[in-house]
């Protein structure tokens, strides 16, 4: 459980397409086996340490004909930014995916004190 120690509590959240690739024949709509893609997402202010981190697909676009594998993931988390990380794997096919996120965490305030 991340517990937050002072009343500055950030919240950021924002929309990422990932990819199109139904439009150009990209890897994820022709190809097969093991496939990523990422997104580097910055906060829009820093956060004091590091945020709790959600990500969802607010929009899948696939084929009917194979099956659906997906796993999506936030990595490489920091107070200044994380990366969006899409995979899917064997025949399945995907045309286009939006991922939507949120940060929950602390803030800089006015009173603290960098001693050392």
């Amino acid at each position: 459980m991340k517990k937050i120690r002072n009343h500055m509590v950030g919240v950021d959240h924002g929309d990422v397409v990932m990819f199109s690739d139904f439009e150009h024949d990209g890897v994820m709509w022709t190809g097969d086996g093991a496939r990523q893609t990422r997104a580097h997402v910055e906060f829009s202010d820093t956060f004091r340490g590091i945020p709790a981190v959600q990500v969802n697909m607010s929009m899948f676009d696939m084929s009917n004909s194979t099956n659906a594998r997906v796993d999506v993931q936030a990595e490489d988390i920091s107070s200044e930014g994380f990366a969006i990380v899409f995979r899917t794997w064997g025949d399945t096919k995907i045309a286009r995916v939006r991922v939507s996120w949120q940060a929950i965490g602390e803030l800089h305030h006015n009173d603290d004190w960098d001693l050392y």
